[in-house]
């Protein structure tokens, strides 16, 4: 399948999985002058640009040259510019990251395909989350990464099966140190950290035993730790004992085994490792989201950090949809917009080592950009249990670039 047709057809099933989902279509990519895209002269014109790394929210032109941002000002000249978007009455962020999706189609039951739920969503970055294991890895690298629109980086998973299987943790001969330290240094260009799920029925109740391997493997690889809680049958603070800063909770909202005690407080030692540079993340996913929990932690002072979506095959016609629907339940939740972006951008190109600046305008760095429409409306936001709560606003894809080019138009 060449990769105009497989765009097309990319396209085309995004619309359809929009249309059954109920959420507004995706706008055709348009104001553009001539025929070939080459991306080395773009102007994004008079949206508001919200840019949290750089304290930026205001309107601006942004401009681009050969795939990088080279100006921001409050006008740019368009009289010799090949290609104009025209933002104006949209908002426009720095391309938006999802650090925990599931984009493997065809390996574990639920991956989806990256485009789809990426730049097709408004989202020009999204890292899978321990799809793949040491033995699968190099398929998800070269068949799935490599050739995507939407960049692509892979956790390894801390069994070496993936998740091809209901608990890839079930047996402790999988899970491997050396065989996930010899994956990350044989593709460091897309395996970027580790995952581990602290799932039921590990094995012997071997929890603390997957999370010594899998802190042995992380210092030895010199790279950060997503850790799935919700399952593990040691108590929380023990699991949190082995995160170090640059670490990932995620799955923290969810109704059981979230970041709550018994007595509905935030443990603890949830908060000690935040102040210590521990990164709190949503991962909504399929059942992962309380709206209920996701209050009382918040009317705590407690703020998810990052804000992901979980997405597969399994939940991306609902309850998640993509990460700007859940960007729009957190707003419903209280959170500001800036808040929220901040969360898709600044924050999560911190995370991971991506191998480029992400995350920002700021001159020099990739041009990936997301316009959105902010749309003002009664609507009704759903959890992973059902819960139903109310919003005013949502954000709609509108224009998505990478490295300065559209999606849905081919490379010149």
């Amino acid at each position: 399948m060449t990769d105009t047709t497989r765009r097309e057809f990319l396209s085309s099933t995004a619309g359809a999985l929009v249309a059954a989902a109920g959420l507004p279509a995706i706008r055709p990519q348009h104001h553009w002058r001539g025929h070939a895209l080459d991306a080395h002269d773009v102007v994004v014109r008079g949206g508001r640009l919200l840019d949290p790394a750089q304290g930026i929210d205001a309107v601006r032109d942004i401009g681009i040259t050969r795939g990088r941002v080279t100006d921001i000002a409050e006008q740019l000249s368009i009289d010799d510019v090949s290609h104009v978007v025209d933002a104006r009455g949209k908002l426009v962020t720095p391309g938006m990251i999802d650090v925990h999706t599931h984009v493997y189609p065809g390996v574990p039951t639920l991956g989806i395909d990256p485009d789809l739920v990426g730049i097709a969503r408004g989202v020009t970055t999204v890292v899978d989350a321990g799809s793949a294991g040491a033995v699968s890895f190099p398929g998800f690298r070269d068949y799935v990464a490599r050739p995507a629109r939407t960049r692509v980086y892979g956790l390894v998973n801390m069994s070496r099966t993936g998740m091809t299987a209901p608990n890839e943790l079930a047996l402790l001969d999988y899970v491997d140190v050396d065989a996930v330290v010899r994956t990350i240094e044989e593709s460091p260009e897309v395996a970027v950290g580790i995952k581990v799920r602290m799932l039921s029925g590990i094995e012997d109740r071997a929890d603390i035993e997957v999370m010594r391997r899998t802190r042995e493997a992380a210092d030895r690889a010199g790279v950060p730790v997503t850790v799935h809680i919700g399952g593990q049958s040691s108590p929380l603070p023990r699991i949190l004992e082995f995160l170090r800063p640059g670490d990932v909770i995620t799955h923290a909202f969810r109704r059981t085994g979230s970041i709550l005690d018994d007595g509905g407080r935030v443990y603890p030692e949830v908060r000690e490792a935040i102040e210590n540079g521990v990164w709190l993340d949503i991962g909504h996913g399929r059942g992962n989201l309380d709206f209920d929990v996701a209050e009382r932690i918040l009317d705590q002072g407690v703020r998810p950090q990052l804000i992901s979506s979980d997405v597969h095959d399994g939940n991306v016609t609902g309850p998640v949809f993509d990460l700007p629907t859940n960007v729009s339940k957190f707003m419903a939740l209280g959170m500001s917009l800036e808040e929220c972006v901040a969360a898709c951008t600044d924050t999560a190109a911190k995370v991971f080592a991506y191998g480029a600046e992400l995350g920002t305008l700021r001159p020099g760095a990739a041009a990936d950009v997301s316009v959105f429409e902010v749309v003002e409306g009664d609507y009704t936001f759903v959890d992973a249990t059902g819960n139903t709560r109310p919003g005013s606003r949502r954000l709609v894809p509108y224009v998505t670039l990478r490295d300065g080019l559209p999606y849905g138009v081919a490379r010149g």
